[in-house]
């Protein structure tokens, strides 16, 4: 990600560009790449210390960091600093963020198959160092899903962690339903595959064998289009 930042200056000799002035263009830099996530910023080093000598001219600044940062926890950044346009300094400068924000932890350990009642979960604020991003904020999208890779207790919710719990099960017996505004036409079948609410699985119509795609709307009935 990039971020320019510029300013301007008509001196007629070389001209210094303050320690304060780079530790400004980069916590601006930090500050913007986290705007409007909803995190709580905090940061913790700028690794950088001395003044900058250039040439006259007008000074703009970019700051570059790596392709996958997300812009908390370690990284290092490189500050390009350009003179009427062309590249005079590319000062590296290590950084140290530290970001917060509400999310859902298990209260308990969670096991395997185990499905997530509101009472095994609740909202507190967390780094996001180790986490990668992969963080829930809100309970009701953990709640009534199942568990399918265990979570200590006092842990974060991850959503990959989690899976919704299927209402239809491969083999099972179901209403076929095919509807519109004036007709309603019903049918047995059996589920070839699982499905969640909302799911399309594939049936076979017990009276005419043929099988064809269907919506899970509940724990016996699926929907076709029609």
């Amino acid at each position: 990600m990039l971020l320019v930042l510029s300013t301007s200056s008509a001196l007629a000799t070389n001209q210094t560009v303050k320690e304060a002035e780079v530790r400004r263009v980069v916590n601006d830099y930090l500050q913007q790449k986290c705007d409007n996530l909803g995190l709580e910023i905090n940061i913790k080093k700028i690794a950088y210390s001395g003044d900058l000598s250039l040439s006259a001219g007008d000074l703009s600044y970019e700051v570059v960091a790596p392709d996958r940062w997300e812009g908390w926890g370690s990284a290092n950044l490189a500050l390009i600093v350009r003179v009427d346009g062309r590249v005079e300094r590319n000062v590296p400068v290590k950084v140290e963020v530290e970001a917060m924000a509400e999310m859902v932890v298990a209260v308990r350990p969670l096991e395997r198959g185990e499905v997530i009642d509101a009472a095994d979960v609740a909202v507190q604020k967390r780094g996001l160092s180790r986490l990668q991003g992969r963080f829930v904020r809100d309970v009701d999208e953990v709640v009534g899903k199942r568990v399918r890779t265990a979570i200590r207790g006092n842990n974060p919710i991850r959503p990959d962690f989690l899976e919704r719990v299927p209402l239809i099960k491969s083999g099972q017996l179901v209403t076929i339903v095919a509807e519109n505004e004036s007709l309603r036409i019903t049918a047995a079948g059996k589920a070839r595959n699982s499905g969640a609410e909302g799911d399309t699985v594939m049936v076979r119509n017990l009276a005419s064998q043929k099988e064809l795609p269907a919506r899970v709307i509940d724990a016996e009935t699926v929907k076709v289009d029609f």
